[in-house]
C-alpha cells in the first residue's frame, strides 16, 4: 500500500495540472492528508461511493497520463543516474553539479 501511495503522489506532483478542482482536493485530502473516504465524504457531503468512484478514477487517469508521458519513469532514471555519478566521483566540483541537478527535481 505505501508503494501505491508512493507512486501515486508522485504521479499527482507531475499531473495535477491537468485534473479538475474537484479531483486535486479529493486527491490531496486521501492521499497527501490521508483522509478516509468517509471524511471526504461527510466534508463535500457527497456519498462513500461517490469519493470512492472519483479517486478511483482518477487514479486511472493519472496512470493513464504516465503511460503516454513517461515523467515519473524517467525521474527515478535520472536518479538512479545521478547516484551511479556521485558513487563513481570524487570530484568535488562535480559532486557540487550532481547535488543541484538533484536539487532541481
Amino acid at each position: 500500500m505505501i508503494e501505491k501511495t508512493t507512486r501515486m503522489n508522485y504521479l499527482y506532483d507531475f499531473y495535477q495540472a491537468l485534473l479538475t478542482s474537484k479531483q486535486r482536493n479529493y486527491m490531496e485530502l486521501y492521499y497527501l492528508e490521508d483522509y478516509s473516504l468517509g471524511e471526504i465524504s461527510e466534508l463535500y457531503q457527497v456519498s462513500r461511493q461517490a469519493v470512492y468512484d472519483n479517486i478511483k478514477r482518477t487514479e486511472s487517469m493519472l496512470e493513464s497520463y504516465e503511460e503516454k508521458l513517461h515523467l515519473y519513469e524517467r525521474f527515478l532514471k535520472r536518479g538512479q543516474i545521478l547516484e551511479k555519478m556521485e558513487k563513481s566521483t570524487s570530484d568535488e566540483s562535480m559532486l557540487s553539479f550532481i547535488q543541484q541537478l538533484k536539487e532541481i527535481d
